[in-house]
């Protein structure tokens, strides 16, 4: 999953790139036919920090930028509503710190709901046809205003010297046999348990769709206190707890620690039956920064093609956000960063429009 980073990059405000009408006898890139060659060209993309934004400017821009021509300048952003601010406050001056943001589900949806974002011509991303329908956003004038960029799953983690069984279903956590030996994310922003909840209980995330649904479904949520130890921010504490037994079960991100498992700590990761939790990121392109969206088109339509899905699964273990059939990953690759039972998706709409609601719900359950 992506690494979050929590500092303040600082960014030099460069001059909004020109479009490439004016390349009209420079030679055609090699794979986007309808896209001229770009002389000297550079896209500001930003990225979640660390480890992530690292692997994308080792693996994945070297390549990108031998195919087309442009060069890539990443930005470091921190991920949530902490860049969307930043961009809406650029935007309200007519500038953009990048060119091209990978954006949060949430996010997406407010800056759709306050007219952020550039609507995308789909026509000149050929490749969007291998996105997944639902990761490609709209919105409310049925514009396409951001595509599915990565993606990650949270799924059911446990200690094997502490639970030599595991655990097959999401309902296992409420078992009593757990009682004071989970760790579950402590944010309803980014736990997803309500989701979790609701599908396994209440026959589907639209149970969450009403106020009295989501205060029935956290409800259920709040019968897990007695087994959980920790509601836990921190992600590295919990990793350390689960690798060392002391909180031997909860939920965390299948690739992280599928790398744990690699590097000999005696920790699984389980699919669950219901499906693990998918999230992902998308990207995105400010009305600021229109104007270099010619250049964001080839990138975007760069990062969709299996070929480069297929490069983030086996370089930064992110789950692609294409169809495993367009592919040429093993099993095993594949296994390692996704799965094919059909997964608990985030109601980012709730998370979007209710904030406030289920913020208020959520710690009445905790503090309850």
């Amino acid at each position: 999953m992506p690494i979050e980073s929590t500092s303040n990059t600082s960014v030099r405000r460069r001059s909004m790139l020109k479009g490439l009408s004016g390349l009209a006898l420079a030679p055609i890139v090699s794979g986007f036919p309808s896209i001229a060659r770009a002389q000297e060209k550079k896209l500001r993309v930003g990225l979640y920090g660390g480890y992530f934004k690292d692997t994308f400017d080792a693996e994945i821009f070297p390549d990108f930028t031998a195919a087309t021509g442009i060069a890539v300048e990443s930005v470091g952003e921190p991920t949530g509503e902490v860049w969307l601010i930043q961009l809406e406050q650029a935007a309200k001056a007519g500038k953009s710190p990048v060119d091209i943001s990978m954006m949060a589900g949430v996010p997406v949806i407010r800056g759709s709901n306050s007219g952020l974002w550039a609507p995308l011509d789909p026509k000149k991303i050929p490749n969007i046809k291998y996105i997944k329908p639902e990761l490609v956003r709209e919105n409310a004038n049925g514009e396409i205003v951001a595509i599915g960029a990565t993606s990650w799953y949270v799924t059911l983690v446990s200690n094997t010297d502490v639970y030599p069984e595991a655990p097959k279903s999401w309902k296992d956590i409420w078992d009593p046999k757990y009682k004071d030996s989970l760790g579950l994310l402590a944010n309803v922003g980014n736990s997803y348990l309500l989701e979790v909840t609701a599908k396994v209980y209440f026959g589907g995330i639209k149970h969450l769709d009403t106020d009295d649904g989501i205060r029935e479904v956290a409800a259920k949520v709040g019968e897990l206190k007695p087994n959980v130890r920790l509601w836990y921010r921190d992600e590295a504490q919990f990793e350390q707890a689960l690798k060392s037994g002391e909180i031997p079960m909860g939920q965390y991100f299948h690739d992280v620690t599928r790398l744990a498992v690699r590097d000999g700590f005696h920790v699984r990761s389980t699919m669950p039956i219901e499906g693990g939790i998918y999230d992902y990121g998308t990207w995105a392109v400010t009305k600021a920064a229109a104007s270099s969206l010619d250049l964001a088109y080839v990138y975007m339509d760069y990062m969709s093609q299996p070929s480069t899905q297929a490069k983030l699964a086996r370089k930064l273990g992110c789950a692609p956000v294409v169809e495993r059939s367009t592919m040429d990953l093993t099993d095993e690759e594949f296994d390692s960063v996704s799965s094919d039972i059909d997964p608990i998706r985030p109601h980012y709409e709730m998370q979007a429009l209710k904030t406030e609601f289920i913020n208020q719900v959520w710690t009445e359950m905790q503090q309850g």
